[in-house]
């Protein structure tokens, strides 16, 4: 009897122990979660709010004196939606080369029949600690003949040495060699085994690669700022900073307004960008969630 009963205490002690727990786990996420929610609504509530009301600080969390005159000036402006339609298409672009040559690279590379697989993979890690720098860099794309080109932004950073190392770890990692092994046996040669075999296993790897080369395209200014020349070819963040230095407000956000008007409108439609400019990222997260944590763990811990 008196086990019996010490079992009882300790069974209420442990059960009480995982409500305070729970308690306190549920509320350390709820603030973070408000932490992070937070700036969101700001942004958006700021976008559809009277300028003069923003500029005095009036908004804290909900819009005041909702107006859409932020987003009708956006969409108004050819130069805002060309740099839009720009920044998707080094996206789609960008995205696909990324890809494409990551697998190319990682998949020979975590075979162990491959034999100069240590070598190359020791050339792909040392240019992740050396490179040649800008201005290397700046001169081949100058030789090339791609510069005011979409191939300026995109080749240069064609493969990420990181990244390939992730899917590497992940092809050696989560599909057995006997796998392979069959397939040879069956007369596959190793194009038909990476397109057949190999990539259907990986999707939740090559979820994470589309993520990761999808939001560093997204939101890449620099290497427009340096190979670009063209205003209509300018990707939606490089017009963005421009908002944000204050360059051009006058031009840009708007027409027939005078300079306090400009400057004021100016002010809401830096959140009005930021939101259009957040809105694909944010929803193409969700559809990637689900791939994310399993491709990185199995990419990252082994190998």
């Amino acid at each position: 009897m008196t086990t019996a009963k010490k079992t009882s205490s300790t069974a209420i002690k442990r059960i009480r122990g995982d409500v305070v727990f729970d308690v306190v786990n549920a509320s350390i996420l709820i603030v973070m979660m408000l932490v992070v929610l937070y700036p969101l609504i700001y942004v958006v509530s700021c976008s559809v709010s009277s300028p003069l009301l923003v500029v005095q600080s009036k908004v804290v969390l909900f819009p005041k004196g909702m107006t859409k005159v932020a987003y009708e000036h956006v969409f108004n402006n050819s130069l805002i939606l060309s740099g839009y339609g720009n920044t998707i298409l080094y996206t789609l672009i960008g995205t696909s080369i990324n890809l494409v040559m990551t697998i190319m690279a990682a998949f020979p590379l975590s075979q162990k029949t491959f034999g100069a697989r240590k070598g190359i993979t020791f050339l792909f890690t040392f240019t992740m600690l050396f490179s040649g720098g800008l201005v290397p860099t700046f001169l081949t794309v100058q030789r090339l003949g791609l510069m005011d080109t979409v191939w300026a932004l995109v080749l240069p950073g064609a493969i990420s040495a990181w990244n390939m190392l992730i899917m590497k770890n992940y092809f050696q990692t989560s599909i057995p060699g006997e796998l392979y092994e069959a397939a040879r046996i069956d007369g596959a040669d190793w194009m038909t085994i990476l397109l057949q075999l190999v990539l259907p296993l990986s999707m939740p790897i090559v979820a994470v690669m589309i993520l990761y080369y999808g939001v560093s395209h997204w939101n890449s200014y620099f290497s427009a700022l340096i190979y670009l020349r063209d205003r209509m070819r300018y990707p939606l963040q490089l017009i963005m900073r421009s908002y944000f230095s204050g360059n051009d407000f006058a031009e840009q956000g708007g027409g027939g307004e005078d300079t306090a008007t400009a400057l004021l409108l100016t002010e809401t439609i830096k959140y009005a960008l930021i939101v259009i400019a957040s809105f694909p990222m944010l929803c193409l997260y969700p559809f990637m969630q689900r791939f994310f944590v399993k491709g990185v763990m199995l990419g990252a811990v082994k190998g």
